[in-house]
Order: C-alpha cells, then sequence, then structure tokens
C-alpha cells in the first residue's frame, strides 16, 4: 500500500473525472472547475500528488512513482473508468500510468509536451529561464514568483500570487527527486505510450504557454487544439472554456 492522496471533489454525481496538476502546484489549480457548471455535473476527483499540497511526503519521488500513486488511488476511489485529465506535469504522469489504467475511458492532456529521448525534452520545452525552478530544491520566494509568472499568458489578469504558497509548500525533495528520475531514465515513452492508448484523447494547448513548445507538439502529429489568449496554467486562466470543452468530450465517449 503506497501513500494515501488528498484530494478535493466536487458535488456533480455524473460519470467520473480524475484531475491531476503540474509541478509545485496542488489540487487547488482546479478550483474554479470544481466549483463551476463541470464540476456541478460532473463526479471530479482533484488529487494532490505525494509531497504536494495536503499529500504526505514520499520516501522516493518520481515520475513512475507519481504514476502507481495515481492508479493506485483512481482503483480505491472506485475510478478506475474515468476521464483522467493531467495539466502539465499531471499530464506526463496520466501518460505513464496508462498502462495501469486499462479502464479508463479518455485522457486529456495540456501544457503536457510527450517526450520520448532526451533530445525530445529539449524541443518540447521552450528555454525559460524559470522552467529550471520546478527542478531544484529550496525555492526562494523570488524564484517562486518568476515561476508562477512563467504559468500564465503574459497579459493575465490572474495574479501569480495565487501559485506561490503551493510552489513553497511543495517538499523540495519532489522537484530534485523528479529531476534524477528523468535524468537516469527512469521514465517511460510518452510517445509511444500516447500512440497505444486505445482510447480518445484530446490534447489542448494555451497559445500563450511561455513554457511548452506548440511547434513541438504539432511536428509530433499530435492533433492540438488551441486555446486563444491562455498561458500555460489553463485550469486556472480559463476553467470555463476548459469545462465547456472537457463536457463535450466527457459526453462524447461515455
Amino acid at each position: 500500500m503506497g501513500i494515501e492522496l488528498a484530494f478535493r471533489g466536487s458535488a456533480g454525481t455524473g460519470p467520473t473525472v480524475v484531475l491531476v496538476h503540474g509541478n509545485s502546484a496542488s489540487s487547488a489549480v482546479w478550483q474554479g472547475l470544481l466549483d463551476g457548471p463541470f464540476g456541478q455535473r460532473f463526479r471530479c476527483l482533484a488529487v494532490d500528488l505525494p509531497g504536494h499540497g495536503a499529500s504526505p511526503r514520499g520516501d522516493e519521488y518520481s515520475m513512475l512513482g507519481h504514476a502507481a500513486a495515481l492508479a493506485e488511488f483512481m482503483s480505491s476511489a472506485d475510478a478506475e473508468d474515468a476521464v483522467v485529465v493531467g495539466w502539465s506535469l499531471g499530464g506526463h504522469v496520466v501518460l505513464h500510468a496508462s498502462a495501469s489504467l486499462p479502464r479508463a475511458t479518455g485522457f486529456v492532456l495540456m501544457g503536457t509536451p510527450p517526450i520520448a529521448t532526451p533530445e525530445s525534452l529539449s524541443r518540447g520545452f521552450l528555454p525559460n529561464p524559470a522552467f529550471g525552478v520546478g527542478f531544484q530544491g529550496e525555492v526562494s520566494a523570488e524564484e517562486a514568483a518568476a515561476y508562477a509568472a512563467a504559468m500564465l499568458s503574459p497579459e493575465s489578469s490572474v495574479s501569480p500570487e495565487v501559485f506561490v504558497p503551493d510552489i513553497l509548500a511543495t517538499d523540495p525533495a519532489a522537484r530534485t527527486g523528479l529531476a534524477a528520475s528523468v535524468a537516469e531514465g527512469r521514465v517511460v515513452d510518452e510517445l509511444a505510450a500516447m500512440a497505444t492508448l486505445g482510447r480518445p484523447l484530446l490534447v489542448l494547448h494555451g497559445s500563450e504557454d511561455q513554457l511548452v513548445s506548440l511547434d513541438y507538439l504539432r511536428t509530433e502529429g499530435l492533433a492540438v487544439e488551441v486555446l486563444d489568449g491562455v498561458g500555460h496554467a489553463v485550469p486556472v486562466e480559463a476553467p470555463e472554456r476548459l469545462g465547456q470543452r472537457l463536457t463535450e468530450f466527457v459526453e462524447s465517449y461515455r
């Protein structure tokens, strides 16, 4: 038995949707979705990954460890047939977990460039100086603010301060452990995982994303839906638009 993940739920009783947040964030990024029409309609379960939000700290962090924790959570929550939605790191975790989720109905990724090799890692992400904060241990308030600002579109009406408490509260070892697991190759080929899903997949991308390369997504042949005027943090910047698109996706394939 692994870590028991904390989560936030919604009032909806419809089909289950599991929501997975990004690096140094928490289930709080989904609150606008949970409180809106989408959460009122569907049974949403927004998890906190190990070392993030209200979940316990882990002894060892890796992409595969997060994936195992997600699969275990879905099993214990009677959510094995859910649509699984991953944002940023959460999307990578979802792809790593996909082979262990044979009953999942569909998958949604946003802010997630699927990585197959170190070379694709360098092409999938933009050369933003704040990117490295997500892989270092202790983070200063100034570094947290810069990382938070990179999550948003340059002209966003959302304050970067909404992300800072979660960034500072994340277990520093969660960031360094993640970096080590990637550097050591303890990862799956995400492009191959995506190609063998055998279930519906929706890929979303904010047109003003400062961290992920849209050109890379298109070069890899992904059918990407671009949300105009939105940065990396799609769930925070555009919860209503996201809720509408997710509703269409869930209703189409249930």
